[in-house]
């Protein structure tokens, strides 16, 4: 169990731990455009969703999960959370989910499987959730130009190396980024994570900065600690 100020995430079920790469999606992701609706692609354990609910007034919160196990386990965390009336979970894939497609979302979110080509581990399901194999970067634009409403944004986290090829898929969709901010763990090392959000009006101006993590092990930034400290126990 992880516990968060205001919920707390069950994930003995699922392969995908809550991990830094949701979390800082779920507290990045901008919302001062007010959505009402909200979709969160590829679901995991609900944190994702789970941390709009908290940071939004939106009173439709979807999320969608293809794997059985985590399925159940969202179902759950939403149902124990405060805010079990504005979630829903989607046992589908984003193929079927976008065969018919009900609502516009003026917020889409998705922390998608990625891979490096050379990593498979022994243990199936996580390499299910883990591998871009289960949800191509295209489809995932293709829901999202799909789904978006006229003014919404929708937001996703990459490997740094991801960001370039996928900012040009976007666009392909008429989709620009209006902020990008690059992850490094610590002062030192190399950029690891590109969070982007976009939207359909092209922006002149996309704000782009970069987010440390830490300075020393387990000694966090201030910036870092501004972003996540609604959410983090200990911040």
């Amino acid at each position: 169990m992880f516990s968060f100020k205001q919920f707390s995430v069950k994930q003995d079920k699922t392969a995908m731990k809550v991990g830094t790469d949701g979390v800082l999606l779920g507290a990045w992701t901008p919302v001062n455009h007010n959505p009402f609706s909200v979709l969160d692609i590829g679901a995991g354990t609900g944190i994702i969703a789970l941390m709009l609910a908290q940071r939004t007034n939106a009173q439709q919160i979807d999320a969608l999960e293809i794997d059985e196990d985590a399925y159940e386990q969202a179902v759950e965390n939403f149902e124990n959370s405060p805010w079990g009336d504005r979630l829903f979970c989607f046992h589908a894939g984003l193929d079927e989910f976008i065969e018919e497609p009900e609502d516009e979302y003026d917020l889409i979110i998705s922390n998608p499987p990625f891979y490096s080509e050379d990593y498979k581990t022994e243990n199936e399901q996580r390499d299910l959730a883990r591998f871009q194999d289960a949800m191509p970067f295209e489809e995932l634009i293709e829901a999202a130009d799909l789904l978006l409403s006229e003014n919404g944004i929708f937001a996703v986290i990459l490997p740094f190396k991801e960001e370039k090829n996928f900012i040009v898929l976007a666009k392909e969709a008429e989709l620009y980024p209006t902020k990008i901010t690059r992850v490094k763990g610590n002062p030192t090392s190399e950029i690891k994570r590109s969070l982007l959000a976009f939207s359909r009006n092209e922006n002149p101006e996309t704000e782009i900065d970069e987010l440390i993590i830490e300075t020393d092990r387990h000694l966090y930034t201030k910036d870092y600690i501004e972003l996540t400290k609604d959410f983090y126990l200990k911040m």
